[in-house]
């Protein structure tokens, strides 16, 4: 039996992983001879990819952009699977604000955290719309999501980053008291929010990942098929959220899973442009050199 340590992308465990805890439930990596770890950073000691390049995980759930970031600084990562195939932040901010679409953030105050990208695609958006990004008043919101409550209480007029299949779920605020804009309706670049990828203790043994992959391509399909079931699982994993946010945000969140009916496909038209963004936005030195962090030799669909 081969011990494997996953890593997923949150503080805790979410929706997004159901593919993972069903085929660790049901016992398909068991049966395929891996005894798999299913475990979340800490966030103390860096983030997921921060523990795959120490090799204290093997595999790991995480966002393109750094992924790139650390590949053109030469660190042994590399993806070998999509988890998502959209983008999930959101702008929020709430009735009565006097914003009703993006460009209206000039001169407001919007919380994020104020890294080199998210800042980038807070302008870019405010800037697609024909407003000015050099008058919207940035806030640290550091690690914490405000959510809609808190922007109906006055500290902030708006938000960047919470995810519509999940934070966006969230706060007592009535639904017609809030307005919402995933950034991949509003202007931003396509991409994949999360990929799967490998350290250093996982590159010279191609024949596990790809055991891996297939297994948790079945667990995801299962998951898609039969939602109801995965529920459950989740109740286990992550019992402290309520059953009807759950099953919201897993009804949202499948929808990006696949495309054309298959997982894990690391796609050209969401990888180019998305680096040749970042690279534009000085987040990346180059767009060109993406596919130097996919093993392609081991990335494919299932």
């Amino acid at each position: 039996m081969t011990h494997l340590r996953l890593m997923l992308e949150y503080y805790h465990p979410w929706p997004n992983a159901a593919g993972f805890h069903l085929a660790s439930s049901e016992g398909w990596y068991r049966d395929a001879g891996l005894d798999v770890e299913i475990t979340v950073f800490d966030p103390l000691r860096g983030d997921t990819l921060e523990h795959l390049v120490r090799a204290e995980a093997d595999l790991g759930v995480f966002p393109t952009n750094r992924l790139l970031v650390r590949r053109l600084a030469g660190q042994p990562l590399a993806a070998v699977a999509a988890v998502n195939h959209r983008g999930m932040e959101t702008i929020q901010t709430v009735v009565g604000r006097g914003i009703e679409r993006p460009r209206d953030l000039a001169g407001r105050r919007i919380a994020l955290n104020p890294t080199p990208r998210g800042v980038a695609m807070v302008r870019h958006l405010v800037a697609a719309d024909g407003g000015d990004p050099d008058a919207v008043v940035l806030v640290d919101s550091g690690h914490r999501e405000l959510s809609v409550d808190d922007i109906a209480a006055g500290e902030v007029d708006a938000t960047f980053g919470g995810y519509w299949a999940w934070d966006a779920l969230m706060g007592d605020l009535p639904a017609e008291q809030r307005l919402m804009w995933p950034v991949d309706e509003i202007g931003a670049p396509p991409y994949h929010s999360y990929l799967l990828g490998i350290g250093p203790s996982l590159l010279d043994r191609p024949e596990v990942v790809r055991t891996f992959l297939e297994v948790t391509a079945r667990g995801y399909h299962a998951v898609v098929q039969r939602p109801e079931h995965a529920l459950a699982v989740l109740d286990r994993v992550i019992p402290y959220f309520p059953r009807r946010l759950l099953a919201r945000s897993l009804e949202l969140i499948a929808s990006t899973w696949l495309h054309q009916g298959r997982w894990g496909a690391i796609r050209d038209d969401l990888m180019q442009p998305y680096a040749d963004w970042l690279a534009r936005y000085g987040v990346l030195a180059s767009g060109d050199r993406w596919r130097d962090a996919v093993a392609t030799d081991l990335a494919g669909s299932w």
